[in-house]
């Protein structure tokens, strides 16, 4: 006698958003997904699987085209039946991703487009805590700090690690580069107005030899040795910045690394560094003392209101 199978119950209505809101696509590292609350994840098995979700996430909410779809995994020399193969991967990709019942990828005349919904993305978040750290280093350098250095910490590779064949993920894997590259400079020059200037020469020093030509990397470590009491050595990095920009490029340092050289050499009063700000105990103390205060008096109302109740009953 054979046992009948019970299909497992579909997901609720509930179950389905809840999904939704925790699903995180990465793309700072391996190409994956990520659900939030539990801490789980799947990617893709293969690169084609992983270009094609990493282009579709990069280009949320806009249609991509067959051709362009299929440049993108294929280049210039596709498979006979290049639509085919990449409708069998769209629909390998529908059968991976999360919330089952929900329509992530659509299906349009010409083409296919992925929605986010409440979802999220990795660069997403890095970007909101980049900006976040940026417009606070003038006032608040040591928040500052935190929030970048929680930006980076997102990153788990080169972004769009093994899925960058195609142009459009070339370009999105270039400009987020590019912007972790200006979060780390903010970082550092953030740190710098902390006073770690001693703790990041070391960091800096290997950016410099990792980025050869970013002639901001070159003036932040400037600042530091000197902050250091490293002048000679200061101004040997701006003979070994200038040996490179010439041998790569043909160029002599810019405006900006020109300027930092002589103010090494004059030592001008503005790479003293300044007394960072301390936080104002005194006023935090008042403030505190006032939310005690009007938390005592809620509960005074609170009381009494309750004593009232009982009488009337």
């Amino acid at each position: 006698m054979s046992v009948p199978v019970l299909a497992a119950p579909a997901p609720t209505r509930t179950e389905v958003t809840e999904t939704i809101e925790a699903t995180e696509f990465r793309l700072l590292g391996p190409v994956a997904v990520h659900n939030r609350r539990t801490g789980t994840g799947i990617a893709p098995s293969g690169p084609k699987q992983r270009a094609l979700l990493a282009t579709l996430v990069v280009h949320a909410g806009q249609q991509l085209s067959v051709d362009r779809l299929v440049e993108e995994l294929w280049g210039d020399r596709p498979p006979a039946n290049a639509p085919s193969a990449l409708h069998t991967h769209v629909a390998r990709l529908r059968r991976l991703l999360p919330a089952p019942g929900h329509e992530w990828i659509s299906t349009l005349p010409t083409g296919y487009l992925l929605s986010l919904g409440s979802a999220s993305t990795d660069a997403a978040r890095f970007t909101r805590l980049s900006g976040r750290g940026r417009a606070t280093a003038p006032s608040d350098p040591h928040d500052a700090t935190r929030l970048l250095g929680q930006a980076l910490a997102l990153w788990q590779g080169s972004a769009l690690q093994d899925s960058c064949h195609g142009p459009l993920c070339t370009a999105e894997a270039d400009r987020l580069e590019e912007q972790r590259l200006t979060t780390l400079e903010a970082l550092y020059e953030a740190s710098l107005n902390c006073g770690r200037y001693a703790e990041i020469v070391g960091d800096l020093e290997r950016l410099t030899a990792a980025h050869p030509l970013r002639e901001r990397l070159y003036d932040l470590l400037m600042v530091a040795l000197y902050r250091c009491g490293r002048q000679s050595e200061a101004l040997g990095v701006y003979e070994r910045a200038r040996r490179r920009l010439l041998a790569a490029l043909g160029v002599e340092p810019g405006p900006a690394l020109r300027c930092r050289l002589e103010a090494v050499l004059n030592h001008c009063p503005t790479l003293t560094p300044s007394r960072p700000r301390r936080p104002d105990l005194a006023a935090e103390v008042a403030r505190l003392q006032t939310r005690i205060d009007q938390l005592v008096k809620d509960q005074t109302r609170l009381l009494r209101s309750i004593e009232e109740q009982g009488a009337g009953g």
